[in-house]
């Protein structure tokens, strides 16, 4: 008769409970970890579940469930009759000694990015991870808005209660023809009714078939990188201009040139330089972030240069319902006769940033692709969100909303305008504020920039510098690179005045 193997006995030695948490997680964890490091070794026997209930003070649900877990991802095994073991599977070895010898931590993940290499460090690197190490986003801050915050509406207007009653209609009974995989390009209401904005406020002819949904105007930007760029494409944008577009292109592949902006907006007769570009991204109704707004004559040798070259134009139409003098401008979309402009619009700056609603009017010929690659990356948009959007506007709320977010953005400059600092050393006046949420205040060199910069924030007030806008490889002269940008619409008039009061302050 064969002798069976020696069994190693279990020792509870060290197992410390905290009995604020729960007890049947911290023992399955203490029993793992144990595993892992060898401390249980293959083939040791484990007490009875009473038992060990009994040693260590738990009830014997407590150790059921430990056990539970652990047998379901094959730490432990049960012999019938003979009680419960570490498992001898020889992969289970195998695998620990792999662990081992290579370091790894044998306990729970607890992963943090500060925790790992640089991405870009790993052998296994790829182009697109190389890229990203030098474009990515820089986490927004994520506290409650301040002055004088750029990005940020008036969210404290928003018509929340209409919104919650929508919503709540909506889920109450929804229909369940929305409940399954929708349509990628985006609910078909949602659509249709921007399409009528379109047409109706901002002069755009377009079809709910040209309309695709996306989350936010970011999605829509990295959509145009993906998809109408092959790598080392040139991608001419402004400079300075919008970051966030930048690093979209560029993690696409694209070569970035910078192309000076002054106070007609962009200077498009620069593009001759560049007859390889692809596609030119511009903010041409208030340019992110001087504020200017493309003139007519350029808008129509922008088209031009792109029926020539047959390149594609990405318009982020961020801000454009804000205009305080008349109505908003025609998009340069309206103007396009060859269908090479690709308009971007958002719901963020007339709700807010977190509902993550934005959409592309297309080019027919574009719209089919556009929705396939929503549909391989995310499927589709949220539902209940498209959907309350919808009735939002076609009852009115939408319209009357921005009417009212107009008024305060309007009202909220003008309080900055009244109150700004004035004979600070090195600090420009208040210029005109003729469209937008936010204003470029020039500084005459980017060291007194970076020392107001720092003041402000001393006082805990909100203003961001305008040199880091600028391409490394720009051509504006240092002094020109500085300046101030300020949002104005984020916080009520009461509270920009003491921003003000703070500032003038700190400045002096």
């Amino acid at each position: 008769m064969t002798e069976r193997a020696p069994v190693s006995s279990f020792d509870p030695a060290g197992i410390v409970l905290d009995r604020r948490r729960g007890l049947s997680q911290q023992l399955y964890q203490a029993l793992r970890a144990r595993v892992l490091d060898g401390r249980l070794s293959s083939g040791t026997r484990l007490p009875a579940t009473r038992d060990l209930a009994s040693m260590l003070a738990l009830s014997r649900n407590s150790v059921v469930r430990a056990y539970d877990q652990l047998y379901a991802e094959g730490f432990i095994e049960s012999r019938v009759g003979d009680g419960t073991y570490v498992s001898r599977l020889e992969k289970l070895s195998t695998q620990l000694s792999t662990r081992l010898s290579q370091g790894l931590s044998t306990g729970l993940s607890t992963f943090s990015s500060s925790d790992t290499e640089h991405l870009s460090s790993s052998t296994r690197s790829t182009a697109p991870l190389e890229r990203l190490a030098s474009h990515h986003l820089s986490l927004p801050r994520t506290d409650a808005p301040r002055a004088f915050r750029l990005g940020m509406p008036a969210v404290d207007l928003f018509p929340f209660e209409v919104w919650a009653k929508l919503q709540a209609g909506f889920w109450r009974n929804p229909d369940p023809a929305v409940l399954g995989y929708g349509d990628p390009a985006g609910e078909p209401l949602l659509r249709e009714l921007i399409a009528a904005y379109m047409r109706r406020s901002r002069g755009l002819s377009c079809t709910a078939e040209q309309i695709v949904i996306t989350s936010g105007a970011q999605q829509a930007i990295s959509l145009c990188a993906q998809l109408l760029l092959q790598p080392g494409d040139e991608v001419a944008v402004e400079n300075p201009g919008y970051r966030a577009a930048r690093h979209a292109f560029a993690l696409a592949g694209a070569s970035l040139r910078g192309v000076p902006v002054d106070e007609q907006g962009l200077e498009c007769e620069r593009l001759a330089d560049w007859p390889d570009c692809r596609l030119v991204y511009v903010t041409p109704a208030h340019q992110y972030p001087t504020g200017v707004t493309l003139s007519l004559a350029r808008r129509l040798a922008l088209l031009a240069w792109a029926e020539r070259h047959d390149g594609w134009i990405v318009e982020d139409d961020y801000d454009g319902e804000y205009r305080y003098s008349g109505a908003p401008l025609a998009p340069l979309a309206a103007l396009d006769r060859q269908q090479r402009v690709i308009y971007v619009g958002t719901f963020g700056k007339i709700a807010f940033p977190a509902m993550r609603l934005g959409y592309l009017v297309l080019p027919p010929r574009l719209v089919e692709p556009f929705s396939q690659a929503r549909a391989l990356a995310v499927r589709h948009s949220e539902v209940g969100t498209q959907c309350v959007m919808a009735q939002f506007m076609a009852q009115g709320h939408f319209q009357r909303h921005i009417r009212r977010m107009r008024r305060a953005a309007l009202a909220r400059r003008d309080v900055l305008k009244a109150g700004w600092p004035k004979d600070v050393s090195g600090l420009g006046t208040m210029p005109e504020v003729a469209a937008g949420l936010h204003v470029k205040v020039d500084v005459d060199n980017v060291a007194r920039e970076t020392q107001l910069v720092a003041q402000a924030e001393a006082v805990g007030v909100e203003v961001q510098a305008l040199s880091p806008y600028w391409l490394e490889n720009g051509e504006a002269p240092v002094d020109k690179c500085a300046g101030l940008v300020l949002g104005f619409a984020a916080v009520p008039e009461p509270e920009i005045a003491e921003a003000l009061l703070r500032l003038r302050k700190a400045w002096r």
